[in-house]
């Protein structure tokens, strides 16, 4: 290898032989198509276009450009080679014509290469001694691993066996994480990776019968209005914002953004005719009610649909009779304050005090003026009597704030404006993570100790129950567990004491005294943690787990999953995995086969793509007719799906006239065939809505009940105190905590510290300038702690748990550098989520939402305190430190 090429001083073209290998990017929701152009290094390519892979002679304008963030150099099969990966130009679907992102244009600097801050990946499996992880084996570390299990299951029981994994790292790992938890195992103390309890992110639009996934990139091209709450789509999802959102068919659309903070997605809107709408955290309810009043009052909404696609008042109850409502869906719906119909949603909303313009001002902190400039431009008829293409967007800003209310507010609010099942009237998520996650049935829930009022089953809370003490043996796959969570520190500090606080502790390798010793501390009531990941994660591995297994990950194994349009595709294998590390599903796989279970003994990838398919039938993300359809070609599922390229094909996938047919968008009418065929799983919700009766549910939501209220009244900002809030959120340039950023050069100098946006009018009286160091501090973070039991309604409620003694109180803070910018609302400081070293949720309350058992994450307060400069602040090689909103 020459200098220049170690040091990318030059990039070397890939030779016309070089290997293409397709592949998606593994960052963001929207998973742009790439590929991979593999070589042994030694060779490249030349400036003709018979000496290059591109075919097209250099300079030239013609052929991709390539920048030094999208070379690398990789190994595979043992051998030296040159990797660039490149957006596919040739891409007809999600980036189109090789559109790309910062996040995706530097995917090549995560390939392994020792050369390169790669080289922290963890390549070993390796057991705690003395303090000292130490390298070992895998049989060493899954013998351990399975006797210590044995012994927990045999005295303790399965409620003493938890996991808490990501949700999206591919089926073929979320599937054996499934099997595994549910059906091998069989306990309840199960989590992913966003949540503290299995459970849905936007319950509200799942009740409403709308799926949090049911547009197509295609729909927010189409429309003409969008209605975003909660991101911007540009800094968390930037090519289906200038790919689709600035363009599409529709180019000179409308967008709403409601948001706290003035980014540049948000400054693009302002710029082509749209509005901001600077919202107060955890009030986007009230807005979506005035809204709605707003529109009703005017006559503005959408009658024919409202008449065809929404339940009455007998429609909502049919098939029901007198019998209990088992799943949650079912007695949030047809019981209790949140049950409604088109008629009685009316009466609803114009008595609501919170509806009312003036009284949603004052509790939003938006100019009445905005709020009705919103409702006509979402709803208004033109002269002509037409009725504009409204889309209505929502991310984590809008359902981590009030998660039941705020996301059932708006569904209804989508649906009086005719949106939900048509070309460029959508109702959906924005998306965070892609769509890896592949269950393999049989869920433990009925098993948690906690339930809803009356007889209903609550999915159980695994950060209280570990806690609680009631863990003890805990395996982590693939997040970083305390900064994700809430009251973030308290969380860890119990974990440290349950684990490197514990006096039994491992002194040698020995496989008995390994095993010995672990139990020991189980039996003094202390917690055995194992952790798995590519990198090390602080304090996670680096200070607690026992044993930290090494996975691969993207590019390391032939791997599937889904994007925000449920488009799947193969995620290529192209280059080798670093020692001794595996793909997750092969740790599960020696694992449960040392438990004796059976079922496990995979020999690939696409041993489980193929078994998992069966699973899938009855969900969006099916694709067993695919697999299906691979058998009958005497192919494996994997091979079929590489066929499909970079455009792989949208789930639910069905047949028609013998071929594999993809799925536009949900809930569309167009989509009934009638009689099916072949392997074809017909389900109601691809034609109608997700109900029993295929009509969407109009549900309202009182502002003041006791599910909410009183929590939002304890958790403002207490001006005497001089707190604000202190919401968190990311920027365009860092994937979540950073994991593979902070190791790519480039990214890792343009935000190599947590940052929080400050209002100048929040900063000037602490003197607070930007490029300071700045803590933020809560001394009354509120923790629920045990497992409350709901027999009466408000039972579940903050002031119930408060008179019974399942609130305590702790602090919490973290340090940031400040950027003091006019781009953020007053009274609103907005900081990294899930910076390494840096735990912002530290101040927001593990409180979690009765209705949903959902976190409200982005509710934080506390304090700003100056604690000095950064090293940034006069500097200008590192971290800048300018306003977000540039266009």
């Amino acid at each position: 290898m020459s200098k220049s090429v170690t040091n990318n001083q030059y990039i070397p073209l890939p030779p016309p032989d070089a290997e293409v290998i397709t592949t998606a990017c593994s960052y963001c929701i929207v998973a742009c198509s790439y590929k991979v152009y593999r070589w042994p290094v030694g060779t490249e390519g030349g400036t003709k276009a018979d000496q290059n892979a591109f075919g097209v002679d250099f300079p030239t304008g013609g052929a991709p450009w390539i920048a030094a963030s999208q070379h690398n150099i990789g190994m595979h099969n043992g051998i030296q080679h040159h990797m660039i990966v490149l957006p596919d130009p040739d891409a007809e679907v999600v980036n189109r014509n090789g559109n790309y992102s910062v996040r995706g244009g530097t995917l090549a600097q995560k390939i392994y290469n020792p050369q390169t801050p790669t080289r922290e990946r963890l390549t070993h499996p390796m057991i705690r001694i003395g303090g000292v992880l130490t390298p070992v084996s895998w049989d060493l570390a899954t013998d351990v691993m399975a006797a210590v299990s044995k012994h927990v299951l045999k005295e303790h029981g399965e409620h003493a066996w938890g996991m808490k994994t990501y949700s999206y790292e591919y089926f073929e790992n979320t599937y054996a994480i499934s099997k595994l938890v549910n059906q091998a195992i069989g306990t309840p103390v199960y989590a992913p990776h966003d949540k503290p309890q299995a459970g849905n992110d936007a319950a509200g639009l799942d009740d409403s019968g709308i799926n949090s996934f049911s547009a197509s990139y295609d729909d927010w091209g189409k429309c003409e209005v969008a209605f975003i709450s909660g991101t911007d789509p540009y800094e968390t999802k930037t090519v289906l914002f200038t790919e689709w959102m600035m363009y599409g068919d529709v180019p000179d659309k409308k967008m709403i953004f409601v948001t706290p903070h003035r980014t540049m997605g948000v400054e693009w809107a302002l710029k082509n005719g749209g509005l901001w709408l600077p919202i107060i955290p955890g009030t986007d309810t009230v807005l979506h009610m005035a809204l709605a009043r707003i529109i009703i009052e005017n006559g503005w909404q959408d009658q024919e649909f409202i008449d065809k696609w929404t339940n009455n008042k007998w429609e909502i109850e049919s098939g029901y009779g007198r019998g209990t409502r088992n799943t949650q869906w079912q007695w949030r719906t047809t019981w209790g304050r949140w049950q409604s119909n088109w008629d009685d949603y009316q009466k609803f909303i114009t008595n609501e005090k919170a509806a009312e313009l003036s009284e949603a001002s004052r509790i939003t902190g938006i100019d009445p003026e905005l709020i009705v400039k919103a409702a006509e431009m979402i709803a208004k008829p033109r002269a002509d009597g037409s009725r504009p293409k409204t889309s209505f967007m929502l991310e984590k800003g809008n359902y981590w704030s009030n998660n039941y209310m705020n996301t059932a507010s708006f569904a209804s609010l989508a649906l009086i404006n005719g949106a939900g099942n048509r070309p460029g009237r959508v109702v959906s998520r924005g998306g965070g993570h892609q769509r890896g996650g592949m269950g393999a049935g049989g869920k433990k829930g009925f098993l948690s100790p906690e339930k809803y009022p009356g007889r209903r089953k609550k999915s159980l809370n695994v950060d209280r129950w570990v806690m609680d003490g009631k863990v003890r043996f805990m395996w982590t796959v693939g997040l970083t567990w305390f900064a994700a969570m809430l009251s973030s520190q308290k969380l860890s500090d119990r974990v440290a004491d349950l684990t490197v606080r514990n006096p039994h502790h491992p002194s040698n390798l020995d496989r008995d005294h390994l095993i010995e010793t672990l139990i020991k501390r189980v039996e003094s009531g202390g917690m055995v943690l194992v952790d798995s990941d590519i990198y090390p994660v602080d304090p996670l591995n680096t200070q607690y787990a026992d044993i930290v297994l090494p996975a691969s990950g993207w590019g390391e194994q032939d791997l599937t999953r889904c994007n925000a349009e449920r488009r799947l595709r193969l995620y290529a294998k192209f280059n080798d995995a670093p020692g001794d590390a595996k793909p997750d599903w092969y740790a599960i796989s020696q694992f449960a086969q040392k438990m004796g279970f059976k079922g496990f003994d995979w020999k690939d990838s696409n041993d489980i793509f193929e078994e998992a398919s069966r699973y899938s039938r009855g969900g969006v993300l099916n694709y067993h007719a695919l697999a299906v359809a691979a058998k009958a070609e005497g192919k494996r599922g994997h091979e079929k799906l590489r066929e499909y390229g970079t455009t792989g094909i949208q789930t639910p996938i069905r047949v028609k006239d013998g071929q594999l047919i993809g799925t536009k968008r949900l809930h569309d009418p167009t989509n009934d065939w009638g009689e099916v065929e072949g392997v074809t799983n017909d389900q109601k919700w691809l034609y109608a809505f997700g109900t029993q009766t295929g009509k969407a549910n109009i549900l309202k939501t009182p502002w003041n009940n006791d599910g909410w209220s009183d929590f939002y009244e304890a958790i403002k900002p207490r001006p005497d105190k001089g707190e604000i809030w202190i919401t968190n959120g990311r920027v365009n340039e860092t994937w979540q905590s950073g994991f593979d950023d902070l190791r790519k050069p480039y990214l890792a100098k343009r935000w190599p510290w947590p940052f929080i946006f400050i209002h100048p009018d929040d900063a000037a009286p602490h003197g607070i300038e930007s490029g300071d160091l700045v803590e933020g501090f809560n001394d009354t973070v509120y923790v629920q702690t045990g497992s409350p039991v709901g027999i009466k309604s408000d039972d579940l409620s903050f002031t119930r748990l408060m008179e019974r003694g399942h609130i305590e109180t702790t602090t919490g803070q973290f340090v940031a550098v400040a950027i003091v910018s006019d781009e953020m609302r007053p009274g609103v400081a907005k900081a990294s989520f899930n910076y390494p070293g840096s735990m912002a949720n530290s101040v927001c309350h593990a409180v979690p939402d009765p209705v949903s058992g959902n976190y409200r994450y982005k509710l934080g307060r506390g304090v700003l305190r100056r604690i000095g400069e950064s090293q940034f602040k006069h500097s200008f090689l590192e971290m800048s430190l300018k306003p977000r909103p540039v266009v």
